[in-house]
């Protein structure tokens, strides 16, 4: 099967701006389905734009009506209710229902690694994870009830120009450029995966109509091995700032700042050292070509372009005070 039409459910979101753009490049008709509101990612020309809030069943219905495509990606379903309601629209409208879940949503603390596809599902820690993991599970069933053809995929950090990854986004830049300390988890050398969305949209529409997708699931990340310390490093050079680094512990910083617990326990505290020969089965010519150096001098430059998205946060900066002062 060969998909000539692509629905995508969201379109502009920093990984779904990515795949409207690549499957356009790539010769696919794209309809994007969203509340149409104001974005700082705007759809390329070509893009056929419907409108409706995706929470009303009703609304989508009607918006979809008489229409069918070889594929639907979508970006915008976190919950089983939220999926339930989207599969009783869709899936009788295309032949391929792709399913964004999270590579979050692997064990926590993996076991083993790399990590691969067959890595057991379970986080404690982040009920983002856990409801992605509670679709992943009724999308399974539907699939093999025959009641929808399902792919999942399982991006992991992945970014792009708008998108700082550091917890506290861009106040940590402006922390850096006055040479005052960031924090880091642990001693920074657990390693981390960061996917340019450009990247993971390439190898993700590799996926659209292929045979050997369906009833599947792909973990979809570059293969750049990073760590923390490497990550604030780049984006320090990128700045043309100082790097002053204060490590603390995991449980220092989750007692000190409650709000980043899901994140860092849940995610960011763990090695993520991932296989991805499965995706590259489907796209053995998909390379990464953003490694993050280059990156960050995407982010950077964005920020540096409008004074408006250089904004501090001010609970952000005294929480990153009070880490530095324990």
């Amino acid at each position: 099967m060969t998909t000539t039409s692509l629905l995508v459910i969201g379109g502009t979101g920093q990984i779904s701006a990515a795949v409207v753009r690549q499957a356009l490049l790539d010769g696919v008709a794209v309809t994007v389905l969203n509340r149409g509101s104001t974005s700082i990612r705007p759809l390329p020309a070509g893009v056929e734009q419907l409108t409706a809030d995706v929470r009303d069943e009703e609304a989508v219905v009607a918006a979809l009506h008489g229409r069918r495509f070889d594929s639907v990606a979508d970006y915008l379903t976190f919950t089983p209710e939220q999926l339930a309601s989207m599969l009783r629209v869709v899936a009788p409208l295309t032949d391929q229902y792709i399913f964004i879940g999270s590579a979050s949503a692997y064990q926590k603390p993996p076991v083993s690694l790399p990590i691969t596809e067959a890595t057991p599902l379970f986080n404690p820690w982040w009920a983002y994870s856990r409801d992605k993991i509670a679709c992943e599970r009724l999308l399974r069933d539907e699939h093999q009830a025959g009641r929808v053809q399902a792919t999942v995929v399982r991006p992991s950090h992945t970014y792009d120009e708008t998108h700082v990854p550091l917890l506290g986004g861009w106040t940590t830049i402006e922390r850096m450029r006055r040479g005052d300390a960031i924090v880091l988890h642990g001693d920074g050398t657990s390693m981390w995966a960061l996917t340019h969305s450009t990247d993971f949209a390439r190898a993700f529409v590799a996926l659209l109509g292929h045979p050997d997708a369906m009833g599947e699931a792909f973990s979809i990340m570059a293969p750049e091995q990073l760590t923390w310390n490497m990550i604030a490093r780049d984006l320090a050079d990128a700045a043309g700032a100082p790097l002053h680094l204060v490590h603390r512990t995991t449980h220092d910083i989750t007692q000190t700042v409650p709000e980043w617990t899901a994140d860092l326990c849940g995610d960011r505290s763990h090695p993520a050292v991932f296989d991805t020969a499965k995706i590259r089965a489907i796209a053995p010519d998909w390379e990464a070509r953003v490694p993050f150096a280059e990156g960050a001098r995407q982010i950077v430059a964005w920020h540096d372009a409008d004074p408006a998205r250089r904004a501090i946060d001010p609970g952000v900066d005294a929480a990153y005070d009070r880490l530095v002062s324990l």
